[in-house]
């Protein structure tokens, strides 16, 4: 039942390839909406191919939040996002507007959805230093073992490569004696907004395709210049943002002389991965209404399934007729 004293926040989330975003402009024009991203990649600016990043043109018009707002060199975290959206949610409400925030990085909107509270259990920098010491010396792979080890869900969740958040992962268990994992379960879970929660999946075949044919247009678009160009400009692969996928494989092609074959083999099997990953999590979210799209090319049909959902949660008439 809808609490008339929560404010709505309409939520649309999905593996990557899945097609969140041409979906997401209908939707906000549906329903007068300003797009807050929920990608933790797409705040760096200078990175576009290889995080599919929305074009000017393709936003149509409708306001979009969180993109293109930091240098590579800046850190962006879940709790970041966080402290953004609590500022931009009743901004948007001033507006007049619906926030819509849509995107695939599942912790982040997880924990803007049922307002997650972060214990800080401090830091052990010497511990860190440790841990990063392992991967460069063993391999990331040993890293993201040693985590498993002690938190399999965690472990799950994160990509091997994504080394300072397997370390904080670590660090959280080494001064807590309690995993990650099972603080984000301990969460309360109890939204503060009328949330309505859509979830976009698809055959698994149909988007390992999807992904791959989505790599070979980055390819096609220039990735491996993106990706030169932010490395002379001294953006290096130890940042964060150039551990993201498609960055991390290109740089070992420009700096190691990896086959560019063997980088993009690499580039598709890690995003099908990824893909995989996003889906388990998404998978354990409560309240999604989940959206087959598997027939992409009814668009039309995939639109209306989306809406009707909109429209029963928030009890709304609607008059928009899609284009499609």
């Amino acid at each position: 039942m809808m609490n008339k004293d929560k404010p709505n926040l309409l939520v649309l989330v999905g593996p990557t390839a899945v097609g969140k975003t041409k979906l997401s402009i209908e939707i906000a024009k549906a329903f007068s909406c300003e797009i807050i991203s929920g990608d933790s990649m797409q705040v760096y600016r200078g990175m576009d191919i290889g995080t599919a990043k929305i074009s000017p043109a393709e936003m149509e018009g409708i306001p979009h939040h969180l993109i293109d707002v930091l240098s590579p060199d800046e850190p962006f975290s879940v709790a970041l996002f966080q402290e953004s959206c609590r500022e931009l949610i009743p901004e948007i409400h001033g507006r007049g507007q619906l926030p819509f925030i849509v995107g695939g990085t599942g912790l982040y909107v997880e924990s803007v959805c049922y307002e997650y509270q972060f214990t800080d259990v401090g830091a052990d920098e010497t511990f860190r230093a440790e841990m990063q010491a392992l991967a460069d010396e063993q391999g990331n792979e040993v890293l993201h073992a040693r985590l498993a080890a002690v938190d399999a869900k965690s472990a799950e969740r994160l990509h091997p490569n994504d080394v300072r958040r397997v370390i904080r992962a670590l660090e959280i268990y080494h001064l807590s004696g309690t995993t990650l994992s099972a603080g984000l379960e301990s969460q309360n879970k109890q939204s503060p907004y009328n949330l309505c929660l859509i979830g976009l999946t698809m055959d698994r075949q149909m988007l390992y395709n999807r992904i791959e044919q989505r790599i070979d247009e980055m390819m096609n678009a220039g990735l491996v210049d993106e990706v030169r160009n932010l490395l002379e400009q001294g953006f290096t692969r130890d940042l964060i943002s150039m551990q993201g996928l498609g960055y991390k494989e290109i740089a070992e092609h420009l700096e190691d002389g990896v086959p560019l074959e063997d980088a993009v083999n690499k580039l598709k099997r890690d995003t099908r991965r990824f893909a995989k990953r996003q889906l388990s999590w998404f998978r354990h979210m409560k309240d999604i209404s989940w959206v087959d799209v598997s027939d992409y090319k009814n668009f039309s049909g995939n639109l209306e399934a989306v809406r009707a959902i909109i429209a029963g949660k928030f009890h709304l008439n609607l008059e928009y007729k899609s284009k499609y």
